[in-house]
């Protein structure tokens, strides 16, 4: 498993998480929506800490790249 997330991608999908989890815990969302949201949030928060985002290897995206800047393989 390659690492395929940049700085910069892995810290917007962490704040991404925590305004995600703080509108949980405020009880702003609730129902199917805040279940979903949930779980893109642990999604989000499991692939910031591996560096890796399985969605990206078929679309031939890498985000670390050389230098912090974006890169997709067409």
């Amino acid at each position: 498993m390659k690492k395929n997330m940049g700085r910069w991608d892995r810290l917007l999908r962490l704040v991404v998480a925590l305004v995600i989890a703080g509108l949980l815990i405020a009880g702003v969302l609730k129902g199917t929506a805040a279940v979903v949201l949930a779980i893109l949030a642990a999604i989000f928060v499991i692939t910031t800490f591996i560096s890796f985002c399985p969605l990206y290897v078929p679309l031939g995206i890498d985000t670390k790249g050389k230098g912090g800047t974006p890169r997709i393989d067409a």
